[in-house]
């Protein structure tokens, strides 16, 4: 039963073995990512159930004005 390894078999070690020692070499990394990910997902939860009085944008802007996105070096320009 365990005298032969099938492809299969070799390709789930190999990945467990690269879970355990590659990449980062951590895993507490991986579960730190992981965490920051649900973090954000609860995030963007709470944002989306804002009244509609409130925006969620940076800076406080109303939905209805207009955001300057010229380049610094090009509003000399104008």
């Amino acid at each position: 039963m365990f005298g032969r390894l099938g492809p299969l078999e070799i390709i789930v070690i190999l990945a467990i073995l690269l879970l355990l020692f590659g990449g980062r070499g951590k895993i507490s990394a991986m579960m730190g990512d992981m965490a920051k990910g649900i973090k954000s997902f609860r995030k963007g939860l709470k944002e989306g159930e804002q009244p509609e009085g409130q925006s969620a944008a940076a800076g406080g802007a109303l939905i209805g004005e207009p955001i300057n996105v010229t380049p610094e070096k090009d509003k000399t320009k104008v």
